[in-house]
């Protein structure tokens, strides 16, 4: 059976499975309606007051889509720059012990220093355009996919790799079949937890350094006090991330991560 057709077949058991985060997220909404409800619309607007503004917005289509657009666009320059680097890079240095070793301090260098403070070196490095919301993602993510792919290449388990060679696979084989599975295992959590913070620091970025995209829209409603516009916002980014992890990035993880529930895989193996 072909790939394609494989995927569609598994659709509708994706989607029924799906019931319980559809659940979460009508808990979420409850909560929200509830809150408003005691604070609120100056506080804390409804929820159907950010969905018609959100609403509204879509249909004109002068201002959702284009903003969007520019964020998104430097959101996934960021992050695709983050993770050919760092899965490359992680890959290669988790096969060598050594390389492991030095390159743990730049790693927690990284992990530890505040998004703020890269966006404000970046401001002064590549002014207000593109660059510093780029840059900004970049440094973000980098450090947190080059973790994944150093794991995933670390704990490749070496009766995995003898065995390849005690049956001579050949080397596209042992690629394909036994080291990329294990790998991009580690690397798509990476991956996912990496498209989260690009938005998020694509959109502080934007919110400090730019007229341009969801984070300047940001700051003007916040200047203008206009609470639904702002939630309006935050819905849209919160949407687009829904949408990309659940309709895209999940079932292809689920498809890569197959091999784990073929007999032999459980780990109980004499």
């Amino acid at each position: 059976m072909s790939l394609p057709r494989q995927w569609l077949q598994g659709i509708p058991r994706y989607l029924w499975g799906g019931w319980g985060a559809i659940a979460s997220l009508l808990l979420m909404v409850a909560s929200w309606e509830a809150l408003a409800a005691v604070y609120g619309p100056l506080v804390l607007p409804a929820p159907l007051e950010a969905a018609h503004t959100l609403l509204d917005w879509a249909g004109r289509g002068g201002e959702l889509w284009p903003t969007l657009a520019i964020t998104a666009r430097r959101a996934f320059m960021g992050l695709a720059l983050a993770v050919v680097a760092g899965s490359l890079l992680g890959v290669a240095a988790g096969v060598s012990m050594t390389a492991s070793m030095m390159a743990r301090p730049w790693v927690t260098v990284l992990l530890g220093t505040p998004p703020i403070a890269w966006l404000v070196l970046a401001m002064l490095w590549f002014g207000t355009g593109d660059g510093t919301p780029v840059f900004t993602v970049f440094i973000a993510c980098f450090p947190i996919v080059f973790v994944g792919g150093m794991q995933g290449a670390r704990t490749l388990e070496q009766h995995w790799r003898d065995l390849a060679r005690a049956f001579e696979l050949p080397w596209r084989m042992r690629v394909l079949d036994v080291y990329l599975p294990h790998v991009v295992s580690y690397l798509f959590p990476a991956w996912i937890v990496a498209l989260g913070s690009s938005w998020k620091v694509v959109v502080m970025a934007e919110l400090l350094a730019s007229d341009t995209g969801v984070g300047a829209a940001l700051a003007t409603s916040r200047a203008q006090l206009d609470m639904p516009a702002t939630l309006a916002w935050i819905g849209a980014v919160v949407l687009v991330l829904l949408a990309l992890e659940y309709l895209f990035l999940e079932p292809i993880k689920r498809e890569t991560e197959r091999w784990r529930d073929s007999p032999g895989t459980s780990g109980d193996i004499a």
